[in-house]
Order: structure tokens, then C-alpha cells, then sequence
């Protein structure tokens, strides 16, 4: 694992919370989760960088080095931004006719440029990327002018500092299964009868799979191999009986898979869209973010297990409430 700034962000949140639970509060983050990402941070850089305490953590030598580079490089690199925020916004007044478009990997990015691009005139062009991170560098560089994302649970977005990210929607996380497979007929399936699973899941650069791993832990088992690829790929995985699938509850109705939601929705999606409020006017993002809204909503209609699984849970409008306390991102097809 190379070295990120948000590590560095991580280890000054603990270094400043002074105990894992209380920076896993600041971050939005389940402790678990945050103690898996300090023990691949701690990998990286060839030590432990906290000690434990009843009291809480305090800084080794090692983290203190890593805290007093930390303290260099984060206002640097926060400067840096900002110049670019100046730079994009010159470059927008320039480009304001053209709509720059970017997307993690889904069925929500094409049908999004489809309702852009039927307004008259309209300049619609795309960049897709399986890193949430990336997303929003681009955005803050001035080369995007919008992101379609997501976030696990209840995770902050990146480089919300900077950023608008506006939540809209929020989808239960189901399973893919080959149309043979035995709990492809149930209406919903127990995390717990697919222990002895192998799992496809497209990457991310979030916490997705750190929560999908405690989920596993709370229905009793440790999960199997998951192979990390592109969205084609995991489909062919599911249909060959190879591994099963996670995906959004929205992933279209696709030949040899069956998708079925997970008993008691132990993982969500909220679904984001991000832009830089200095490069942007109120009323370009108001009629993106709407039609973002539309673009959800006809893919929500178009998924016959979703609806089914919508109207069962009283909700046909599609509207999922907020539950607090959900782990936190990382991607789904």
C-alpha cells in the first residue's frame, strides 16, 4: 500500500482525538473499520504508530515523525487546492458551455449524460473512474464539473472541506446470484447462508469492504475470497456459478443473474453528487442534481427485484429513510 494524504489525515484525527473511538466518530467511521486502516497504515510505513492504553493512544516515535511531516505537508497541499479552485474557476468562465461529467462505475452515469445531453445545444462529456478520491481531486482541479458517486453507510464523502456533495438517493446493497443457485428463488437472502461463498465486487477506495467484513462477522462468518474487478467481469464471475455478487439494488436486470436483497439490509448505498461551489452557479447544480434524481428513479423502476423489494417494504416511491449508526465506501457495480 503506498502512502495517501488521507492516511496522513487519518493518523493526525487520532493523534489529535487521542483514542480510536473518538477519531472514529470524527472520520464517520466504525472503529473497526478505522483499526483495520491504521494496521494497514502502520504496514506501510514499517511500525506501530500509536501505542494502546486504557486511557486511549499516544504517539511513538515513529508516529511522531509521521505526525511533524504531516503538519508540513497537509497546509501545503491545502494551498495547493485552493490555487486550483482559483485556476478552475477562470477556466469554467471560459468552458462554461461545455458540461464536464464524471462517475464511479453503474448504470447511473449513462443514464444521467442521456437526460444532460437532450437539452438543446447541450456539450456533454464523460470520465469515469472506479476511485470516489480521484472523483473528487478532479472536481477540485477544476477538470470535472460534477461527480456521480456513492458512499457506504453513513461515510462522509472526500474532500468534503472543499466540496458540495449532495445526497440523492440511498439504495439497500443486494446480492447477485447465478439464476440456478439455490436462494435465487427466496425473496431475500441471509447473509449468513452464503458463508461459504466466494464474493466479486468492483474495487473502491473506501471502507466498503471493511464494512462488508463486519457485516460477515456479525452473521457468524469470516468471507471467502473476493475478486476486485470490472463490472462485465463480475457479471460473468456470477453467471459461471464462480463467485456471487454485491451490487446496488438499482444494478439492471442482466441474462443467467438473479439479484435479491440481503435479509435485514445490513449495508447501504447513498448515492452522491459532488461539485466545487466556486466554479458552479446554484442554479447548473439544482438542475443537474434533479436530474440525478430522475436518472436514479427510472433505474429503480427498470429493476424488477427492487421494485419488488420496494413495495414489500411500503416504500414505491423509492425513498429509503435515514438509519444513523450504519458503518460506513468503496464501489458496487
Amino acid at each position: 500500500m503506498e502512502l495517501e494524504l488521507r492516511h496522513l489525515k487519518t493518523v493526525r484525527t487520532i493523534a489529535e482525538a487521542g483514542s480510536l473511538t473518538r477519531a472514529a466518530t470524527a472520520l464517520g467511521l466504525a472503529q473497526p473499520a478505522l483499526s483495520a486502516q491504521l494496521r494497514r497504515i502502520e504496514r506501510a510505513l514499517g511500525g506501530e504508530l500509536f501505542e494502546r492504553g486504557r486511557h486511549g493512544v499516544r504517539a511513538t516515535a515513529l508516529g511522531e515523525l509521521v505526525l511533524e511531516r504531516a503538519r508540513i505537508v497537509l497546509p501545503a497541499v491545502s494551498e495547493l487546492q485552493q490555487e486550483a479552485v482559483r485556476f478552475a474557476r477562470a477556466r469554467a468562465d471560459r468552458e462554461s458551455e461545455r458540461l464536464r461529467l464524471g462517475g464511479t462505475h453503474g448504470p447511473l452515469l449513462g443514464a444521467l449524460v442521456d437526460l444532460l445531453a437532450a437539452a438543446p445545444d447541450a456539450q456533454v462529456t464523460t470520465h469515469a473512474s472506479w476511485s470516489e478520491r480521484e472523483l473528487a481531486t478532479l472536481l477540485a482541479e477544476g477538470r470535472l464539473d460534477f461527480a456521480v458517486t456513492g458512499a457506504c453507510g453513513t461515510a462522509p464523502p472526500p474532500d468534503v472541506e472543499h466540496l458540495i456533495w449532495q445526497e440523492f438517493a440511498v439504495d439497500p446493497v443486494f446480492v447477485m446470484l447465478p439464476d440456478g443457485h439455490p436462494l435465487a428463488a427466496a425473496p431475500e437472502v441471509e447473509l449468513a447462508k452464503l458463508a461459504d461463498e466466494e464474493w466479486a465486487c468492483v474495487p473502491g477506495d473506501g471502507c466498503f469492504a471493511d464494512c462488508f467484513t463486519v457485516a460477515c462477522a456479525r452473521a457468524g462468518f469470516t468471507p471467502g475470497r473476493m475478486y476486485e474487478t470490472d463490472v462485465a467481469s463480475c457479471t460473468h464471475l456470477v453467471q459461471v456459478g464462480r463467485a456471487v455478487g454485491l451490487c446496488r439494488a438499482t444494478f439492471p436486470t442482466t441474462p443467467g443473474v438473479t439479484t435479491r436483497p440481503l435479509a435485514g439490509t445490513p449495508l447501504l448505498w447513498r448515492h452522491l453528487l459532488g461539485w466545487h461551489p466556486a466554479t458552479q452557479r446554484a442554479e447548473t447544480a439544482a438542475n443537474v442534481l434533479t436530474h440525478a434524481r430522475s436518472a436514479h428513479a427510472d433505474a429503480a423502476a427498470r429493476s424488477e427485484s427492487y421494485a419488488d423489494w420496494l413495495a414489500a417494504s411500503g416504500r414505491p416511491d423509492g425513498v429509503l429513510p435515514r438509519r444513523p449508526g450504519r458503518e460506513p465506501d468503496g464501489g458496487l457495480p
